[in-house]
């Protein structure tokens, strides 16, 4: 009967994985997920410890200090002290002013001084074109100032004050007699076209010192003044030979030494001269006669 008797044969093992197994190797290959392994658990772990060892507020203050003092240690280092300011191309109350608008305290460090802060508080002042600020070996903050040069005195209805050759404001002027030197311009505009009015002035000198200035009128033209109330009126256009022109015909005439009150060249072809009233008066009694 055991012949009869059917033997079950035994089970053979599965060499294939299991699910999760081959889902697992399936992620291994994934190179997304081997680099979160290799890499951003460990930044998790470093960062979950940091901020356990942050959270101490007195941790956190030491940490500061320390980082504090070693950057205190740095700056204060006697080769990067800065002892004093050397100003070069300005003195008196230039210089003074410039040291007001930088109230520096020496010694101190270079490390604390923003230089195109201070170039900034320098150009800003109305005396000074450029300026250019470095610190020299020795600790010398060295401040290299070019002036703003007046070259003509503009009178306003302010005042009276110093433009530089490109117009722009140098200082206010209490008396014409403080710069006797410098020519006197007026007039609304007069300062955005002082080159011009320079020229001018520059050829009106073969008049002697009988030029009192130049007027800007209505911003478009210039009259040049002249003593005894005496004007030229020139074009708008092309003044600098209608003002030689007059110059000629007080060389060859003596236009301008005669009662004239007025010289007018603003039309090129017709020129016109206005006489003073006490000659223009004489005139019409010798004319009745």
């Amino acid at each position: 009967m055991r012949s009869l008797i059917m033997r079950k044969k035994p089970m053979k093992s599965d060499p294939a994985p299991s699910r999760w197994a081959w889902r697992m190797q399936r992620l291994m290959l994934t190179p997304g997920f081997r680099l979160a392994l290799r890499a951003g658990v460990p930044f998790c772990l470093t960062l979950m410890a940091g901020t356990i060892y942050l959270s101490d507020e007195g941790r956190r203050n030491a940490i500061t200090q320390a980082v504090a003092d070693a950057r205190a240690s740095i700056e204060e280092r006697p080769e990067f002290m800065v002892k004093l300011m050397a100003i070069d191309g300005a003195e008196g109350a230039l210089a003074a002013e410039i040291r007001n608008v930088l109230p520096l305290e020496f010694p101190q460090s270079s490390f604390d001084l923003d230089l195109s802060e201070l170039r900034s508080k320098i150009t800003a002042l109305s005396g000074v074109r450029t300026a250019n600020v470095r610190i020299k070996p020795g600790g010398i903050l060295h401040v290299d100032v070019v002036r703003r040069i007046p070259v003509a005195i503009w009178r306003n209805d302010d005042g009276l004050v110093l433009l530089d050759a490109g117009g722009a404001y140098v200082a206010d002027v209490n008396a014409r007699a403080d710069f006797p030197d410098l020519p006197l311009i007026a007039g609304e505009g007069a300062a955005r076209h002082v080159p011009e009015a320079l020229t001018l002035i520059h050829a009106a000198d073969a008049l002697g010192d009988r030029v009192r200035g130049v007027v800007r009128m209505g911003d478009r033209r210039w009259d040049v003044v002249l003593d005894r109330e005496q004007r030229i009126l020139l074009p708008e256009d092309q003044p600098l030979p209608a003002l030689e022109r007059v110059i000629a015909l007080e060389r060859a005439q003596e236009v301008l030494s005669r009662d004239v009150i007025m010289v007018d060249m603003r039309h090129s072809q017709r020129p016109t001269i206005r006489m003073n009233p006490e000659a223009n008066e004489a005139w019409w009694q010798v004319k009745i006669k």
